[in-house]
């Protein structure tokens, strides 16, 4: 529902042409009921001209039939179709002052880790233009040396649900044209939730326990050599058979 124009001015016309509730009124234009009290007392928007919802096309003289009949009606604006979706932002995107220097390291990350998305929406996720994006792709910004790849979610210039779904975009229009990927591009595309649940890759053993343990079990077998009994270092002959052999 759109907003209603000159709210205040408003309650004013329905508290001095009505018999509606101030709880109906407060309701229907956005105010506290201690505030339209106060209209009514002369306290609040003193000076302040009425404007006629109905000669307005914002309300129905029906509405204001039912509301006066029965004190829990709720006033239904007047429902305009070619004005649905007119607080949708429209243009690129606002990027507040402090945060514009950030912009340039925000398009040279996405453009490094995803070099998948189109200027478009480069240019819709960050707020920037197309030429300043075409300058980083090709290398050519004159601060290119200075700039560093900078996650723009850290950096607060989009969320991650948008980035998500501009990567899965990017992802089912290169996957319908039939443009090969490779394994890095396809975890690229995948979305914050998705990497999350995956299971984690097994580690190669970095520790020196663990190539100890991998040594022993895979070292060959020895055979262990026998070893001479103790007692034959000491069975020196007898001096009887010394004698006979003289």
């Amino acid at each position: 529902m759109s907003k209603l124009i000159m709210a205040k001015a408003t309650a004013v016309w329905l508290v001095d042409n009505t018999t509606i509730s101030f709880k109906q009124i407060a309701d229907f234009c956005g105010l506290h009921e201690l505030e339209v009290q106060g209209i009514a007392d002369g306290d609040v928007a003193t000076g302040v001209k009425g404007f006629d919802p109905v000669a307005n096309n914002q309300l129905d003289q029906e509405e204001i039939d039912k509301a006066e009949a029965n004190p829990l009606h709720k006033l239904k604006q007047k429902f305009y179709a070619a004005a649905a979706g007119e607080e949708k932002r429209r243009g690129p995107r606002y990027t507040p002052l402090s945060k514009r220097q950030d912009r340039p390291n925000s398009i040279l990350w996405l453009v490094k880790f995803h070099p998948e998305l189109a200027d478009a929406q480069i240019a819709k996720l960050v707020g920037t233009t197309k030429p300043t994006i075409q300058s980083i792709r090709e290398r050519t910004h004159w601060n290119i040396q200075n700039m560093e790849p900078i996650d723009p979610v850290a950096l607060g210039l989009c969320r991650q649900s948008e980035l998500d779904q501009a990567v899965q975009k990017a992802a089912a229009k290169q996957a319908k044209e039939g443009g090969v990927m490779s394994d890095d591009e396809r975890r690229k595309l995948v979305s914050t939730e998705q990497s999350l649940a995956m299971d984690t890759e097994p580690r190669m053993p970095s520790a020196i326990e663990g190539l100890e343990t991998f040594s022993l079990s895979h070292a060959p077998e020895e055979k262990e050599d026998a070893l001479p009994d103790a007692d034959s270092f000491f069975n020196l002959p007898d001096s009887k058979d010394d004698d006979e052999d003289e």
